[in-house]
């Protein structure tokens, strides 16, 4: 069973699992309130980032809270809606080169790798597309809902579904390789971080905090660590879930969990390198031997040190603006929020520098930023490409 648990308290879904109402649905429909957004502050804009294109593509999330993010490849962005709708962009000029329509019900975002690109449904079917022209390649059926984005490379294709199997398949014919599976706990969070490939490792985080690195070949575990350890007496309580998806740089993996740790692991051998504690369900990302920067659970956006784990600064001005997760943009941190604003911080104190309405609909993706260029993917189905000030 799945939640969204942003921004309830656990005092008070204790209270109403006392109360035995008859489901979870049933219990944020009729009892849970949530505080409104922090508005907008004035502030003296520093920079203006120029629109280089922005595009509609497809239906975009449609009425679900999904993020259907973007993939970049060969100087190609591609996309996906809720309906399975794949469009290929130039990534300079924004022209559509090639768009197929693959009747499927779709809850994550695209992805690729080796020349192809994956899309997978909330029935475990996973479509591989030539990226050149959209043709379809092959179409493998999993064992649940696909919950990540899929990734590839030396031959294998790699999915994680709902029922915490991540599989290996053949890039070649579609043929399932490998899996390997966790039990799910009675109660987690919505959602699942994609796994990352890198070198012939596959590093995923699992519901239950651990992050588990797995042979790229087999599917065989090569270490695992628990990254939070769930605690409490009830199952709210106890619910640490790795979500957000796992950055590697270098020999490093940065990782956050739901109501546990951010933490800095080695990845030859899997051990914890630094952690704070931290609740994260939404993502981050890294400056290697500088800092980690964070999208936390209220909103909140920190800059930690990495190598010791301490607060560099804390923006505060996103409370509960349902902020994405944080992308390093130059000498920026961009991220959007739920009104379609994008939001440049200085990553030296945290300020605010300039702030763009880009969408009318919300932005639940990570800004994805490739050569200088952020894209920035809102719940609409639009697409704007800004390029990143040098100064």
């Amino acid at each position: 069973m799945k939640v969204n648990l942003r921004l309830l308290t656990i005092g008070l879904l204790l209270s109403i699992f006392l109360s035995a109402c008859s489901t979870v649905g049933d219990w944020f429909a009729d009892e849970s309130y949530e505080e409104p957004p922090e508005p907008l502050t004035e502030f003296t804009s520093e920079i203006s980032p120029k629109i280089l294109w922005d595009k509609s593509v497809g239906d975009g999330a449609g009425d679900k809270k999904v993020e259907l993010s973007s993939w970049w490849q060969n100087n190609k962005i591609f996309a996906v809606d809720h309906e399975g709708e794949v469009t290929a962009l130039n990534a300079e000029t924004g022209r559509e080169i090639w768009d197929a329509d693959l009747d499927l019900n779709v809850v994550t975002g695209i992805g690729g790798g080796m020349n192809m690109v994956y899309v997978g449904s909330d029935k475990g079917v996973v479509v591989a597309l030539n990226e050149a022209d959209g043709k379809e390649l092959w179409r493998t059926q999993l064992t649940s809902e696909v919950l990540a984005p899929v990734t590839s490379a030396n031959d294998v294709v790699v999915s994680r579904t709902s029922d915490g199997r991540v599989s290996g398949i053949s890039a070649q014919d579609g043929k399932v390789l490998w899996s390997y599976q966790r039990a799910v706990p009675l109660l987690s969070l919505r959602g699942a971080g994609r796994p990352v490939i890198t070198g012939n490792e596959v590093i995923a985080g699992y519901d239950n905090g651990k992050l588990v690195a797995l042979s790229l070949n087999d599917g065989k575990v090569l270490w695992e660590n628990s990254i939070a350890i769930p605690r409490g007496r009830t199952e709210l309580e106890r619910l640490v879930d790795i979500d957000a998806d796992p950055v590697v740089i270098d020999d490093t993996v940065y990782v956050v969990t739901y109501q546990g740790q951010l933490a800095a692991v080695d990845i030859n051998s899997g051990r914890v390198l630094w952690s704070r504690d931290m609740s994260s369900q939404i993502g981050l990302d890294a400056a290697y031997h500088d800092a980690v920067y964070v999208t936390d659970d209220e909103g909140y956006v920190w800059a930690v040190q990495d190598g010791s784990g301490d607060a560099l600064w804390r923006q505060t001005r996103l409370l509960r603006r349902q902020a994405t997760a944080p992308a390093i943009a130059g000498n920026y941190i961009v991220v959007g929020d739920f009104e379609g604003y994008i939001h440049w911080i200085a990553r030296d104190d945290g300020r605010f520098v300039s702030r763009q309405q880009v969408s009318d609909g919300p932005i639940y993706c990570k800004p994805l930023v490739i050569n200088g260029v952020v894209y920035i993917t809102a719940a609409d189905g639009s697409i704007t490409a800004l390029r990143v000030p040098e100064n």
